[in-house]
């Protein structure tokens, strides 16, 4: 197939790869323009700008897709489909409509649960069993068209990382079994009851929530890492939490330090945290923290 691929994050690499192995034509790849990281504030290409380069792809990071010389330029590469996975800018309908079999996005929800920015993430926090990845015909709305493949997985203690990679690589294998055979995996229309959205994370929702039951505090934990990075306030320092686990039957004052353990109270139950950071620091565990940043029983976080 002549494909176009649009993708920006790490998640979206493994899609990429998948379809360069498979010998389609990948015409063109579209990502988000490059953003200063690091400590020089350099211009840094996306991963999949990255990748792409590497591969010997022509790469294209328009800042929006609603002008015609975009849509004509995007047009005018005559591909088959356009796979989608992250790539994070709104398609309008003349780009929808371009390739011979439209767009098809990875979407790593099982939808209509979880339509946004941050599916993963508010899966996690809102305790939920199991997710997956759909692979999506796509519309105008958001999230809202049909799905031809889905796999699932159990999330069972897992964080944000641990689920991107996951999903990542199930989108990917999914993608290219509808792209082998497209017939055979006619779209589906979601249902209309189950509709949930996830908004973009806000940094400030990973300031951990004692006033929570722990296990809420711990689902906090997983979303948010490895990023924003779940934490807490002490001695004037933001103290990053990597890992956590619930402490049943611990009774105190919402945020309070229970023992020497950094047991800490929450609205029903407490959390240990077990993996820290300081800022400028590496991870460590929680008794390595200690042994050079007292946190005493009593304290208030």
């Amino acid at each position: 197939m002549r494909i176009i691929f649009m993708g920006t994050p790490e998640f979206a690499v493994p899609v990429l790869d998948v379809l360069v192995d498979a010998e389609n034509d990948v015409v063109a790849v579209y990502s988000q323009p490059p953003r200063r990281a690091g400590r020089g504030k350099q211009l840094t290409p996306s991963p999949v700008h990255a990748r792409a380069n590497l591969l010997g792809l022509n790469v294209s990071t328009p800042t929006s897709l609603r002008d015609a010389d975009a849509q004509a330029a995007f047009a005018a590469h005559d591909a088959d489909v356009a796979v989608v996975a992250a790539y994070g800018l709104i398609l309008p309908r003349p780009v929808l409509t371009a390739p011979r079999l439209g767009c098809l996005n990875v979407h790593a929800s099982l939808l209509p649960r979880w339509r946004g920015a941050a599916p993963i993430q508010r899966a996690i926090l809102a305790g939920d069993a199991e997710t997956g990845v759909g692979i999506m015909q796509m519309e105008t709305g958001l999230d809202t068209g049909p799905v031809r493949l889905e796999g699932r997985t159990p999330i069972a203690g897992k964080n944000a990382g641990d689920l991107t990679r996951e999903l990542s690589a199930m989108g990917a294998r999914l993608m290219a079994q509808v792209l082998a055979d497209p017939d055979a995996y006619p779209p589906v229309t979601q249902a209309e009851q189950g509709i949930t959205h996830a908004p973009k994370i806000d940094k400030a929702e990973a300031r951990l929530d004692f006033t929570r039951d722990a296990a809420a505090v711990e689902r906090q934990v997983r979303a948010f890492n490895p990023a924003p990075g779940a934490f807490f306030g002490w001695s004037g320092e933001r103290i990053r939490v990597h890992a956590a686990s619930v402490v049943q039957g611990e009774a105190g004052a919402p945020g309070t330090v229970l023992d020497t353990a950094l047991t800490v109270a929450c609205g029903a139950d407490a959390i240990r945290p077990t993996l820290v950071q300081r800022a400028g620091r590496g991870v460590m565990t929680t008794e390595e923290l200690l042994r050079g940043f007292a946190i005493p029983a009593g304290s208030q976080l």
